[in-house]
């Protein structure tokens, strides 16, 4: 009987340790520095190819860290940067790639019905490794390829800082 109630209490301080080593995590994020020098960066790389767009760039829950807006961007280019960005960070995916995956798979045509999701290209995951920490989203080039273009340039512009 001794050894069943050592055993037992063994078993649930054991049971007990993993529940709290579970309970709290820990999590990598972007500074707003970070974020503020992927959107300059997009919106600079754009603006070198005749490109008038917005640029977000959202942290890994999809909150707004970053907006940057060049002369002359067109008004929609706001919530379509900042609905790419939320994309591409939820799904932790390209939203070039979703949009393709949805086009080409009839079960995954309902992902334009999620709230907050543009399936339009634009959009791409900031990662440290395999993480994903946040995302950014460009609109306002003339297609989202080109806008896709833009944001993986600014993620090449900071390469040395997502280590």
């Amino acid at each position: 009987m001794n050894k069943t109630l050592t055993f037992a209490a063994i078993a649930l301080t054991c049971i007990a340790s993993a529940a709290n080593a579970q309970a709290v995590r820990t999590e990598r994020n972007m500074s707003l520095e970070l974020a503020n020098q992927i959107a300059a960066s997009a919106v600079a790389t754009c603006a070198t190819n005749g490109y008038a767009v917005s640029a977000t760039v959202v942290d890994r829950a999809g909150g707004v860290r970053a907006v940057q807006r060049a002369d002359n961007a067109g008004p929609h280019t706001l919530d379509a940067s900042r609905a790419k960005a939320f994309t591409s960070a939820s799904a932790k995916n390209a939203t070039l790639a979703i949009m393709e995956i949805s086009q080409k798979n009839p079960g995954a045509a309902n992902l334009v019905n999620i709230p907050g999701y543009l399936l339009l290209g634009g959009g791409v995951p900031v990662k440290v490794g395999n993480e994903v920490i946040g995302a950014v989203g460009v609109g306002g080039a003339p297609a989202g390829n080109l806008d896709e273009v833009c944001a993986l340039a600014a993620l090449d512009h900071v390469k040395d800082l997502l280590k």
